[in-house]
């Protein structure tokens, strides 16, 4: 399976104008984004992401408690979620990974190449899951 549609939550305008371009323009992904949490709650169902990326620090409801979230509603409990944040310190990432993250990419990213990363996690996602 390939990956096709990516729904992107990040409160900060600009990071999603960037990865907007990055990852319908330059890799031509589909992509929803959201603006927090509670957005991406009312339309994840609907829009059905194969991959989820995931600010860290966002007001209202931050990335581990959208996280939590989305991963309470059925049809999205098994949908790889990767944080992307500016905590750049160890423990933190451990963190993401050890709350069901698939992987944690630093910020800044590379623009060029965030399509690439997001598509090889998935692949390797897909070979460690291969019912999903």
């Amino acid at each position: 399976m390939t990956l096709t549609r990516i729904m992107h939550v990040e409160d900060d305008e600009s990071i999603r104008a960037v990865a907007e371009i990055a990852l319908v323009d330059v890799a031509g992904f589909e992509l929803l984004s959201c603006d927090g949490g509670y957005s991406a709650l009312a339309q994840v169902e609907a829009f059905k992401p194969q991959l989820i990326l995931l600010d860290v620090m966002m007001p209202q409801m931050d990335g581990l408690q959208t996280f939590a979230a989305i991963k309470q509603i059925p049809s999205q409990a098994k949908v790889p979620v990767v944080f992307m944040t500016a905590k750049i310190q160890q423990a933190e990432k451990q963190q993401y990974v050890d709350a069901g993250a698939l992987a944690v990419i630093d910020k800044p990213f590379d623009p060029m190449l965030l399509g690439e990363t997001l598509e090889s996690l998935y692949d390797a996602f897909l070979r460690q899951n291969p019912t999903t």
